[in-house]
């Protein structure tokens, strides 16, 4: 993606990844290749009287299974992670400040065990970035980014 600078430098371009034009509404063609009107959807024949607000329309995602799904995925990913980084974060700092002959032992020649483990800590926390990433890519930015189509569909005609 290239830096504008300049007085358009604010402006949305409709190249962005990140901006989805037909998810906020405008810009989809009425098959003529006309743009089609925004306007809410029509009630089908066995809607309910009265549209639902955002707010209703939200809480109703939240409690949909595939909500509950990609939270669970969420979660059994990052409790687990998160526990086992600050384990392994807290028992190298106790160690460094409890076991100064174990930290000080040589490993090979200047390098001892403090900076190994120091250095350890840096890994760890790319390795963890890294399997963070792969897990939503692989288990939860598929399922995440259908319940945002599906809310946003269900957004479109929600009364303020």
């Amino acid at each position: 993606m290239e830096k504008h600078v300049g007085r358009d430098a604010a402006v949305v371009r409709f190249d962005d990844p990140w901006y989805d034009a037909l998810a906020s509404g405008w810009g989809e063609l009425d098959g003529t290749g006309a743009p089609a009107p925004v306007a809410p959807p029509a009630a089908d024949a066995v809607g309910s009287a009265h549209a639902h607000s955002a707010a209703e329309i939200y809480l109703e995602v939240q409690a949909s299974a595939a909500f509950q799904e990609v939270r669970s995925r969420y979660r059994r990913f990052v409790v687990p992670a998160t526990l086992a980084f600050f384990t392994w974060y807290f028992a190298y700092v106790v160690a460094a400040t409890t076991a100064h002959d174990l930290m000080a032992r040589p490993v090979f020649g200047a390098v001892n065990v403090a900076m190994l483990a120091g250095l350890g800590q840096f890994l760890t926390t790319f390795l963890l970035t890294w399997a963070y990433v792969r897990h939503a890519r692989l288990r939860r930015d598929r399922a995440a980014l259908d319940l945002r189509w599906n809310t946003q569909e269900m957004t479109r005609g929600a009364q303020s």
